[in-house]
Parts: C-alpha cells; structure tokens; sequence
C-alpha cells in the first residue's frame, strides 16, 4: 500500500483548485417559516446549461459539480411569487445562503433585465472573471495571439519582451477545467496556451489563495472551456483581414444532447507583426500558427460526470530586428546581423471524473499529459552569436481533490502532481550541441476549511505540503490563512490574508563547452532552488446598484526570484534565481452590471513597485569578483527596479449597445513606463524609467440577424510608438505595436 501511495505522489504535485463550485441555501416565507417543495432552476447566464433541486422538508436544497461562471437563480413556490436572483461561481466556492419568498399578488411578475456583478462572500482570493461576451467585445481579445482578455481587465497585468506579467512576476499558471497545465520554461515560450475563441469563462486569480489553490503566487488563469452547452449543432466561422498580411479565422462546431455535449474548433492565424519589434516599425517580424481544440462532457448519471479537453498547435515566429547597423539600438544590442526564428508545438490532454457522493460531498480525479517544445532557429550566418536552443518537455500526473459540507465547514483535501521529462539542445557558435536530459517530479498535499461561524464571517485555514526532487531535492511545509468579512447591510465583503509559497524550479542544466562558454564569459552554472514567497493581502468589494468596486492591497516577499539571462549576446535564455525580490502595490477595479442596458463598463489600475535585491543565486550565475562597481559582477547594495518594474498601468473600457443592432467597445490603456535598462549615451532616455505611454483601441460592429457579426477593429488608433523594455530576449529592444486594422465577419450556420 504505501509503495502505491509513493507511485501516485510521485506523478502529483501543486494541487490546484478544481472549476466546480456548490450551493447549499434555505428557501422560506416572511415569518422564516421553511417552504418545501419549492422548484429552484441555476440557468447559465451564457449557455443552455441548467440544473434544478428541490426544497425538502427544512426548506433546504444543494446544487454540487456548477462549473464556475454567472448564473440565474431562480425559486417558484405555489402561493409565493418568483424570485430571481443573480450568482457568480467561482473555483470551489461554497454558496450558503437563505432565500425569503413573497406571498404572490396578480401584479407580481419576475423579470430580470441585467445580470448584475456578484460578490463572494465567502473567499479571501482577489478574482475577476471574464466571459465570452467580454472576450468577444473587448478590440483585439479573441485574437490567437493577443492576451487581452487578460491585460484590458486585470490590474498590473501586462504585456512586456514578449511575455505576460502580473504582480511583479512571470511564474504564472494556466489551468484548464481546473487541473494545471505544467509548463517550467518560463523563458523559452511565447506562443499562446489556448485560443481565446475557445474559452468561456476565465477566472483570474491574483494572490490570496487558500491552500487548495495551488504555488504560482503572481497569477492563476482558470479556463472553464466552451462545451457545447451553449449550442444545438450549430457552428461558426470567423474570418478576419487587415494590414500586415494579417488574418485569424477559425471554425467552431458544437451541440449537446441531455447528457453528453461536445464542441470542436480549427483555427489560423498570420501576421507580419509577430513579436514586439526592435525598432518602431516591424522587421523580420513574421508569425503564424495552426490550432486545433476539443471538448467532450458526459453526464452518465446524476452523480457521474466525465470530461475530456484536448488541444495540439504550432506556432512559427520571425525573430525581429533592427537592420540599420547606426541606430542606437544597435549600438547597445546588435541585432542587424539576425536571421532568426522561434518555432513552438504544444499539446495537452485532460479527462476529469467528477463524482458526486451526495449534494455535499463531491471528488474529483484528473490525469493529464502535456507536450512543450520551443525550439529557438538561428542562420548560420548570424552576428554577434549563433544559437541553437531547443527545449523539449514532457509532463505527465494526476490531480485528485475531495470537498465535503460538515456544519459550518466546507473541507477540501486532495494531491497533485505531475512526473517531469526534459530533453534540452543548447548550443552557440563555434562550440559542440549539448543535449541534456532531465527527470524531475513534484509530490503536493494539501487541506483547506472554510468555516462559517456566522452568516456575516468565514474564516479559511489550511496547510500545502512539497517535495521537489530533480538535481536538488527540496521539501516545504506552509500555512495560509485568511477571512471574509461581510458588512450587514451594506453588504460591503473586507478580506485579509496571510501565506506562504513555495514555487517548484526549472530543471534546466548546461554542461561541457555551452558551459565552457557561459564561464569565458563570466558565467557558470548551478541548479535553480525554488523560489519562496510571503504574501500579505488586505482587500474589500464594495456593490452598488449592480456595480462592483473592488480594492486590495498587497506586498509580497520572495526569496530565489526566479528571472532569465542570456549566455552572452547569444539567445540562449537560462532560468536563474535572484537573491529576493518586494513586490508592493494597491489595486482596484470597477464593473458595471454584466448586460447593462446600454453596455458595460470596465476600470483597472495597479499602483506597483516591483524591486529585485542581491546577486543571482542559481541558474547562469555571475563567477568573476564583485567588489568594486566597475567590476563586472557588481551588485548595488539595496533594492532596484526589476526589468519590468512599472508604477502605475490603467485600463479604461466600455462595450456599448447601439440601436440597429449595432455595437461598439473602445479600450485606453496607460502605462507609465518600464524600468530603464541603459540610462548612458548613446540611449536617448537618461532617466531611470522609461517614457509614459498611452494607447485607445476601438471597434464597431453590426449583427445583421443571427447569422452573420461584422465587426470593423482598430488597435492602437494613434499609432502611438514607445519603447517598452531594452532587454536581450527575442530580438533585443522592444516597442510597442503600430496601428493595426483588420477586419471580422462571424457566419453561424446549422450542420
């Protein structure tokens, strides 16, 4: 017994939260008297999805397995008029709540007109949810290649050399179905992990997590997928057209039947802006990519559900450059002489079984597999260096998570983990290719309550147990612990938290002349550690008439930042781990209610220090001496920015409804300016931080009927140009994108 119980830790880590919630309410009259009998209908706000109970005797009903989303709520009692009301579910929320009914008059009707934003007043994560609806009106979201769905809603969210960042850090989780898909070559991959057309509630979460929610503590990005639900054998066809070549199309085909739904999709996209380019206008600076999705869910009986998501793709991406060998760029980085491209596959499988014991308890098993290759193409002509870097990673495991209501505690326990296989060619001119190969395994365990003393207080505690095992062997034991405080009467939700993390490394490794090179120029190499993390976080969410404001603050503390650096002026990009880092901000956002009248409104803004102290630690660290400040290896004492260190970043939006059946949305986003790498001549920009930026995008559409959207988009309407960061990855320097304008014709037809 205990060698099966080693074998299935040993595929198991960073046991992550499922995309399940439950609801356990009391319905009954004015006099608190319960009704039993009463018939309550959970309507997806933006699927066919629906699921009913009915009120026993006490008045009491559950609803287990609702994948996270918004909801309709509604009660029907003989005698008693309707209620309605609105739910936001999120990743393993326990909803308990009392609903009062009404005696019915012959006026009284039960309409609901908007979908207003709910809060939750049961967690301490700090979340934001954005839907399909959102992801198709926002200008530019439902692009393969675009992160806007995340960058336009999420604060401190943003785009800089060519990869997402969040809080401070690029240690960030993609899940699907709640179950994780591990990827630790951070500083090798830039393709896109899953189409945005593809999606349809995404759950973003930022800090506080409980102990069930898993190690990546600057940001989880929860897919619920689409599913078929949402149609009866209908499809769709996307086509766009704009300048740069560009186009993104895709076709999507889905229906359900009473217990089985599946969706399916096909998808292309090209441009000739690719990448950030390495001057204001692009060069070199092509990409395009094939994709292919699926989904399948089975409901055998009510207490067995079965689901199964799969994707494969490949993306291809021209390294950009700037081909004037006097700019100044070139003088500090020189990528005129570049030929370069960066190819990249990626596949993954999950199958779910979602077992329900009774309306309380639920568990839920998950394998999984997942394929990563980048694969980084130099010519052999290239200056300053030429590269080879192709990363080649291999994950397999299985998450397994039990969630039970025992009184007034909602437990979760479970594990997670997954068995690493990496194979690894690095090499640059004029030395011999190594090709490494490395296994590495995490093992996670973890218990969570939220406990409920009272309806206006829940308190969560809980415990997360690691063992890494790769070319170090690291065990973590930590505690997180938070509450939700709700407000009577205003009904104002203040949280506030306090945990522990501990982030699992890469498991890259050089060796023989690549390590030759790194130490003839400065560098050698030791194994990554993982990095630590101490998160405090205060937040509150304050609703009004349908409207959401939600604040927080936070300072995280980390020790072994995990960051990247380049093996000369070559492109082989090495992990390492930074001493510490302190990352402290203040956040807020505001929503209007979802399908607001006349539209819907989005605000968020991010006030951040993100600084970095001490020398590298692990990874391609720095072997030359370090005592005077024009040695080479010189570290200042204290703190300074991190790369991509920006102050304040803020996004304004509006999707709005327009008579004819037309609609609009725009986005204004500001960014006051990344760290500044090169303050000396020949750099134009002396000051430690790089210039402000500002860019508005815009798009307006027409449905004309139900088949056909056409949609006209323009990004970056000002052609605002600015330079964004001045480090080494993908090219060298890197501006923001020109004007772009394309535009979508979306065709639905039955098959």
């Amino acid at each position: 017994m205990r060698k099966l119980l080693f074998l299935i830790l040993l595929s198991t880590s960073l046991a992550h939260a499922s995309t399940f919630g439950q609801v356990h309410a009391i319905v009954h009259d004015p006099q608190h008297r319960p009704i039993a009998g009463a018939t309550i209908t959970l309507r997806a706000a933006h699927s066919f999805l629906t699921l009913t109970a009915i009120s026993n005797q006490d008045g009491a009903f559950d609803i287990s397995s609702i994948p996270l989303g918004d909801y309709t709520l509604t009660i029907a009692a003989p005698t008693f008029a309707s209620l309605q009301q609105t739910l936001t579910i999120t990743s393993d929320s326990f909803i308990t709540q009392h609903f009062q009914l009404t005696l019915a008059t012959v006026t009284q009707s039960a309409t609901v007109e908007t979908i207003p934003n709910s809060i939750d007043p049961d967690s301490a994560t700090t979340s934001t949810q954005i839907s399909r609806l959102d992801i198709a009106r926002t200008p530019g979201a439902d692009r393969t290649n675009s992160l806007a769905m995340i960058t336009d809603f999420v604060p401190g969210a943003y785009m800089t050399h060519d990869m997402l960042h969040m809080r401070g850090g690029h240690e960030l989780s993609w899940l699907i179905d709640g179950v994780l898909i591990p990827n630790t070559n951070i500083a090798s991959n830039i393709g896109p992990q899953i189409d945005p057309k593809d999606i349809d509630t995404l759950e973003v979460d930022r800090g506080s997590y409980d102990a069930s929610l898993g190690d990546r503590t600057y940001g989880m990005f929860n897919v619920v997928p689409r599913t078929g639900f949402e149609r009866n054998r209908d499809a769709e066809l996307v086509l766009t057209a704009g300048n740069f070549y560009q186009t993104n199309d895709q076709l999507s085909l889905g229906d359900h039947s009473e217990k089985f739904a599946w969706y399916t999709s096909l998808n292309a996209n090209r441009s000739s802006d690719g990448l950030q380019p390495a001057v204001s206008q692009p060069i070199n600076d092509a990409e395009n990519g094939l994709g292919g999705f699926a989904s399948f869910v089975y409901n055998h009986d009510p207490a067995n559900q079965f689901r199964l998501v799969t994707q494969l793709r490949t993306d291809y991406y021209q390294i950009p450059k700037d081909p004037n060998s006097n700019d100044w760029e070139n003088q500090l980085y020189d990528s005129s002489g570049l030929s370069d491209a960066e190819r990249e596959t990626d596949s993954y499988a999950t199958l779910t079984w979602l077992h329900t014991f009774s309306p309380k308890t639920l568990t839920q098993i998950s394998p999984f597999y997942h394929f990563n290759q980048a694969n980084y193409i130099s010519n052999p002509n290239d200056l300053p260096a030429v590269t080879t870097a192709d990363e080649t990673g291999n994950y397999a495991g299985l998450q397994a998570s039990f969630s039970t209501l025992i009184a007034n505690n909602a437990i979760t326990a479970g594990i997670y983990g997954y068995a690493q296989h990496e194979s690894d060619l690095f090499g640059v001119t004029g030395i011999t290719p190594i090709n490494p190969t490395i296994t590495a395994g995490v093992q996670e365990s973890f218990l969570s309550d939220n406990y409920k003393p009272a309806p206006w207080l829940t308190l969560i505690g809980g415990l997360r147990q690691t063992h890494f095992s790769g070319a170090i062997t690291e065990d973590a034991l930590y505690p997180r612990i938070g509450l939700a405080l709700t407000i009577p009467k205003l009904n104002w939700v203040f949280r506030a938290f306090y945990g522990h993390f501990y982030q699992p490394p890469p498991v890259t490794s050089i060796s023989g002349s690549l390590l030759d090179f790194a130490n003839n120029s400065g560098l050698s190499f030791t194994p990554l550690k993982g990095e630590r993390n101490e998160e405090h976080q205060f937040g509150l969410q304050i609703p009004f008439h349908g409207w959401l404001l939600d604040a927080d603050t936070f300072e995280t503390r980390a020790q072994n930042f995990l960051d990247h650096q380049n093996i000369g002026e070559s492109s082989v990009f090495i992990p390492i781990t930074v001493q510490g880092a302190l990352i402290q901000a203040w956040e807020l956002t505001l929503r209007s209610p979802h399908l607001w009248h006349f539209g819907q409104a989005h605000l968020s803004y991010s006030n951040q220090i993100a600084q970095q102290i001490g020398p590298v630690t692990g990874g391609a660290i720095c072997n030359g001496p370090s005592a005077l400040p024009t040695d080479p290896c010189y570290v200042a004492p204290g703190y300074s920015a991190l790369d991509h260190d920006q102050r304040n970043t803020l996004n304004i939006g509006f999707n709005g409804n327009l008579p004819y059946a037309l609609f609009a949305s725009f986005n204004v986003y500001y960014g006051s300016g990344f760290s500044n790498g090169y303050q000396a001549p020949p750099s134009p920009y002396a000051a430690a931080y790089l210039p402000s930026h500002t860019t508005a995008d815009l798009s307006l559409g027409k449905d004309f009927g139900r088949r056909y959207t056409l949609s006209l988009n323009a990004l970056n309407i000002g052609n605002t140009r600015a330079l964004l960061d001045n480090s080494l990855t993908f090219g060298g320097f890197h501006y923001n994108d020109p004007r772009q304008l394309y535009a979508e014709l979306r065709y639905r037809f039955k098959f």
